[in-house]
């Protein structure tokens, strides 16, 4: 792909490019993640048709070559929500043709984790592009609401089942029947969102959390979405991703590092690893 050397980026391992060939995304790929960053700042980065076809590609990029994703805003916003003037303009043929709903359902089925970073408003199309991501984390200025009734329409890019599925009914009706918006203490205490970190640490922290996932097997995070991601019970499937795992040597080589290190650390009281102490990143 072409692009440039990014310089003074943090998080993640080796070198990172960022690509210049997007008009509303800030596309930058590292080894083990791609940070993806929504960049219309005259238009509150809010989802045109032009960044869904660029999201389409990046979603095609993570198809074909498995990473870690970081979604964000530029400008202390997320999204401010879909494109009133093209929503305007499209009929039933273009609702029947699912223009955003079928591109956030592609952004859940990725194959490795996605975490949307999230400070400022996420409204409309743009909370339910974060709804989409396995994770969310927040800034203190972080706003989520679905206002589309208000507007002659309803939330049907993933939000109407989504959002119950995440915070629960009731909550979910607050928000998609009332009106209501959950502010990032809100968000927090539904469960919608992580944690809530100053806004100059969000990056950071979103960064950490990725640091972390990237230590653990690649193929067992992807495996891991797959079996919490298929619908109801599905015992047989945890047993078949299992199988996979277990005749893998990356679980042998883990768990015999794993013994290891417990061996030495009986020998020497003194030393304390993660797994001893537990860990926050």
């Amino acid at each position: 792909m072409s692009g440039t050397t990014a310089a003074g980026s943090t998080g993640g391992a080796g070198g990172s490019v960022v690509d210049a060939s997007y008009e509303t995304l800030r596309v930058e790929e590292r080894d083990d993640r791609v940070v993806v960053t929504l960049y219309r700042p005259e238009a509150r980065n809010a989802i045109s048709g032009r960044m869904i076809s660029e999201l389409h590609a990046v979603c095609d990029l993570l198809e074909r070559d498995p990473r870690l994703l970081l979604l964000t805003g530029h400008g202390g916003v997320f999204a401010g929500g879909a494109d009133i003037a093209e929503l305007l303009r499209r009929g039933r043929d273009d609702a029947l043709r699912g223009i955003n709903s079928r591109l956030f359902e592609r952004v859940r089925r990725l194959p490795m984790p996605t975490l949307a970073a999230v400070d400022g408003w996420a409204l409309g199309g743009g909370a339910e592009l974060s709804y989409a991501c396995d994770l969310r984390i927040a800034g203190p200025d972080a706003v989520f609401g679905n206002p589309e009734p208000g507007l002659g329409i309803l939330a049907a890019a993933g939000a109407s089942w989504r959002l119950p599925e995440l915070v629960g009914e009731s909550v979910a009706k607050q928000v998609l029947l009332a009106g209501r918006n959950l502010d990032a203490s809100a968000a927090l205490a539904a469960g919608l969102v992580m944690e809530v970190v100053p806004a100059d640490e969000l990056l950071d922290r979103a960064h950490a959390v990725l640091d972390r996932m990237a230590r653990s097997s690649a193929t067992a995070l992807r495996l891991t979405k797959l079996v919490v991601d298929a619908p109801g019970a599905h015992p047989v499937a945890d047993d078949l991703a299992q199988a996979v795992l277990f005749e893998g040597q990356d679980k042998k080589d883990r768990m015999t590092r794993f013994l290891e290190k417990r061996g030495s650390e009986k020998r020497d009281p003194e030393t304390k690893g993660p797994e001893t102490k537990g860990e926050r990143s």
